[in-house]
């Protein structure tokens, strides 16, 4: 992984030209490469050894507190002394100024080498960033800072058990806390009340505290709830109650853990129920969990998104590294496992050995599937981080543009690497045979561990919702107008390349077809006709991006071929033969989906419940 992740920063996208901008210029190739040699070090030593171990020993309860293996603590500590949480963020308060495409591509490493142990640090990263983007002065400094440092742990806590996706409908109250409630520097100060669950990360004893980001709504003056998702603020709860510059009080908040979720994969990140204001902990001054306001009231929703955004990339890069691990597995045992003899015209000739399974060509079909899905997720994502940058650094320009690109392509970069990842998963215990389905080989983990990407941070069903629904047709269609410019400009220079020109074609094709299939879904005014079919418009949608991406990744390859030494070549070679399968294979599946999508097939909307 670590020889494409070079390429694809280097040779494709050119980071070190970030380096002659003012927020990195004190980095160069050599510092990005110094922290992706430390950040692989690290991955290898003290998550990869313990990857299976904290699969087997899952977490339990012992006297209210969850327990977990030696390993998590240690590697916990090792993830925060890397620096890597503070990876992105400014010189003064301990962070490397680094682009967030270095910093995801670092991340890689610990996703790929222990899903289990390293979840908590990207929830912890993305909690803490919203609070610098979102808090007030006193929530940078005392809560954002110490999950910075690793001292503290970070959360999100938005699903209840009666309303999972369906935010509008959660119940959880925030009450003021006395008259003077909004004197208190760390924000106004309310008591909540309610219920949570699916919060990875809820409850552990590996760092001091847990900064909880919890979303609630405020009462109107009649004591009822406003309906709908505009009455849904977001509340800082800590687990432990803290002073005005970040010191522990000594005092439990009154969050209590509730339960474990005993769940298929991951199953070293806890996954927990969480009762806040039940009692249990009972708080000076009145009942409830003590929370801090986070913006104003009725915002919640807009600022929680900030933090579910980059945590939507994220789970698309967690799903291509561990579709990663399973692609390395599968190309080792591939190697090694000799079985079958080859057939030729008079048929198969016992007398000679067997043969190692690479040398089967449906094994190499099998293969190839997955280095077309892993490696061309990995450059989706870094692209995505990529344009994250240029948010942040970029010309008043490159940052609007960025801001219209990721709108469009956050649903894909999560959704398409935790289907087709997690199909390369599958594919890797296919690779095994019956191996791949004990526990002798790693495989059936990775794809364990790999299931949950398709669910959590918005199943596929809402990124198609959301995609189709409300990204494609925002401002008459601009950011889907802009991907098609971006998307044209590839095709124009590939065209120009004999090696590349009948792709060139094809994805010009297929971008018209979406084109096509978009305008023709929403010429119907019935909303209900045109969302039925979102998913299908979901992957087709996903297909084209990601033959799109793997287009410009060609035009890299081509450059890098001249004068390449043997191992270099085959190295590319590798990648076109990836490229013309991902044409040749995948490509084409686009037709079924849009189909659907286009004439607005009723099948599904129409089906009864009775008739299942």
């Amino acid at each position: 992984m670590r020889r494409t992740i070079n390429f694809l920063i280097h040779d494709w996208l050119g980071i070190e030209s970030l380096c002659a901008r003012p927020r990195f210029v004190e980095h160069s190739r050599e510092t990005f490469d110094a922290v992706l040699d430390t950040c692989e070090r690290i991955a290898a030593e003290e998550f990869a050894p313990f990857n299976r171990l904290v699969d087997t020993e899952e977490p339990r309860i012992e006297d209210d507190m969850v327990v977990l293996p030696r390993c998590a603590y240690d590697s916990t500590r090792a993830y925060g002394e890397s620096g890597m949480l503070a990876a992105s963020q400014d010189y003064d308060i301990g962070g490397m100024q680094l682009p967030c495409v270095v910093e995801m591509a670092a991340n890689a490493f610990f996703a790929k080498s222990g899903a289990g142990l390293g979840g908590g640090g990207m929830l912890t990263v993305a909690n803490a960033k919203l609070l610098m983007t979102h808090g007030n002065y006193a929530q940078r400094a005392v809560f954002a800072r110490q999950e910075f440092a690793g001292r503290w742990s970070g959360t999100m806590c938005l699903s209840e058990p009666q309303a999972g996706s369906s935010l509008s409908d959660i119940a959880t109250r925030a009450t003021p806390d006395g008259a003077d409630h909004g004197d208190d520097p760390l924000g106004p100060r309310y008591r909540l009340c309610g219920n949570k669950m699916w919060i990875s990360g809820g409850d552990h004893e590996l760092t001091e505290n847990i900064v909880h980001l919890v979303l609630a709504k405020i009462p109107g003056e009649d004591g009822a709830l406003i309906p709908g998702t505009r009455g849904i603020s977001l509340f800082i709860v800590p687990k432990q109650l803290v002073d005005t510059i970040g010191n522990l009080t000594g005092e439990r908040n009154d969050v209590a853990l509730a339960g474990l979720n005993h769940k298929l994969g991951c199953r070293g990140l806890p996954n927990t129920l969480l009762n806040f204001g039940e009692g249990r902990f009972p708080v000076r001054g009145g009942a409830g969990a003590i929370g801090y306001l986070v913006g104003r009231p009725g915002e919640g929703l807009r600022c929680m998104f900030h933090m579910m955004n980059e945590a939507r990339i994220a789970v698309g890069l967690g799903a291509v590294a561990i579709g990663y691990a399973g692609y390395e597995a599968s190309l080792n045992y591939a190697r090694d496992r000799r079985q079958g003899r080859p057939t030729g015209r008079a048929g198969k000739n016992s007398v000679l050995p067997p043969v190692r399974i690479i040398e089967h060509a449906d094994v190499r079909r099998m293969l190839l599937a997955q280095k077309s899905y892993v490696e061309g997720g990995l450059a989706l994502e870094l692209y995505c981080a990529r344009l994250v940058d240029e948010l942040g650094s970029g010309s008043a320009e490159n940052a609007r543009q960025a801001t219209m690109l990721l709108e469009v392509l956050t649903p894909i970069a999560k959704s398409w690497p935790s289907e087709w990842c997690l199909e390369a998963n599958s594919l890797a215990i296919q690779v095994h045979g019956g191996y791949g389905y004990t526990r002798d080989f790693p495989v059936e983990q990775y794809w364990r561990d790999n299931r949950l990407n398709m669910i959590h941070e918005g199943t596929h069903g809402i990124q198609g919702l959301d995609l189709l629904g409300r990204k494609v047709v925002m401002d008459e269609g601009a950011a889907f107008m802009l991907l098609g410019q971006r998307i044209d400009a590839t095709v124009k220079r590939a065209a120009a390349r004999p090696e590349l020109s009948s792709f060139a074609i094809a994805l010009g094709d297929a971008f018209e077809r979406l084109r096509e299939a978009t305008r023709t879904a929403w010429a119907s005014e019935n909303p209900d006709e045109v969302l039925a079919n979102a998913t299908p418009y979901l992957q087709a949608f996903g297909h084209v991006v990601l033959a799109w991406i793997w287009l410009d990744v060609g035009l890299a390859i081509q450059r890098d071929a001249i004068n390449a030494a043997a191992d270099h070549a085959d190295f590319l070679r590798g990648k076109e033969q990836a490229i013309r399968y991902f044409y040749e294979y995948e490509l084409p599946k686009i037709d079924a989906w849009l189909a659907v999508v286009a004439s607005r097939n009723p099948t599904c909307r129409e089906m009864q419940e009775a008739w299942f």
